[in-house]
């Protein structure tokens, strides 16, 4: 691994692991940040699906307690069985509409020019719920995570499928949309943060299978030097969030997403930057 190689890990870790939390999208700055590193092959389509294996580290870590608590208690406690199931309901519409629709997906939408449009789009929805919220505060319905329905966990997948669109925001999708459906900010914050344990690890994994065939073991340091900067860019965010959330919106996040979105078309159709595809 040269030390150029080297650099370009550690870059895209730390974007992973400083987006994937926030409603920015992870996905859409990895496939910028890709594209000015000149990092857009196969291979490194595959990194960037794996490395999100060590921003949920961060997330499993800050939660041990809760996971190890929900794990043991999966053959004799209701309140683990229910929250377990919750998850993998919720799991699904975004499972199931990947195998079906991800391979459209990532050859129509994994652009610069579509990841910019969908910030700027997801921008303005998130202003829109932000300024709902405020006008008429929405009924709580939820709030904890225990207390989750089935249909609110299910509702909530849905919200987590649209992110299969690049820019989207699968965080943001999740959070904005368990706050549409009666969860308050932190109960929403954090369901967002345990879905994404097996959305994230069951891509990784799938990903690894089906992309075998471009890797070697060569590749193992670039992996491993890109999984550890996610694993604590992403701590440090997760930490920061949660502080935040207390006495914050999400407001500052859509105007970031709408400005850098414009920045990034204007960049595109005056040729400031030459974007790879």
């Amino acid at each position: 691994m040269t030390l150029a190689l080297a650099l370009k890990a550690i870059i895209m870790g730390l974007v992973e692991g400083f987006t994937e939390f926030l409603p920015i999208s992870s996905t859409g700055h990895l496939i910028l940040a890709g594209s000015l590193l000149d990092f857009t092959d196969e291979k490194a389509k595959v990194f960037e699906i794996v490395i999100q294996a060590g921003a949920i580290m961060a997330v499993c870590w800050e939660y041990r307690a809760r996971i190890v608590s929900v794990m043991s208690g999966l053959t004799s406690d209701p309140k683990a069985q229910k929250f377990m199931l919750n998850l993998i309901v919720a799991f699904l519409p975004l499972a199931l509409l990947g195998l079906l629709l991800g391979k459209m997906i990532k050859s129509a939408l994994f652009k610069p020019v579509p990841v910019a449009l969908a910030f700027i789009i997801g921008g303005f929805i998130i202003l829109w719920v932000e300024r709902r919220n405020k006008l008429n505060p929405p009924v709580v319905r939820v709030e904890t995570v225990d207390d989750m329905t089935l249909l609110d966990a299910f509702k909530v997948g849905c919200a987590q499928a649209v992110a299969l669109i690049p820019g989207t925001s699968r965080s943001g999708a999740t959070i904005i949309g368990a706050m549409m459906f009666g969860l308050p900010r932190k109960a929403a914050t954090e369901f967002s943060f345990f879905l994404a344990i097996p959305t994230l690890l069951l891509a990784t994994v799938y990903s690894l299978i089906k992309e075998r065939d471009v890797l070697s073991m060569a590749d193992l340091p670039m992996f491993g030097i890109g999984s550890i900067a996610a694993f604590i860019s992403a701590f440090l965010c997760v930490r920061w969030l949660l502080r935040y959330i207390s006495t914050h919106d999400f407001t500052v996040f859509a105007w970031y997403r709408i400005v850098f979105g414009i920045v990034v078309l204007a960049s595109s159709h005056y040729g400031w930057v030459v974007w790879a595809e």
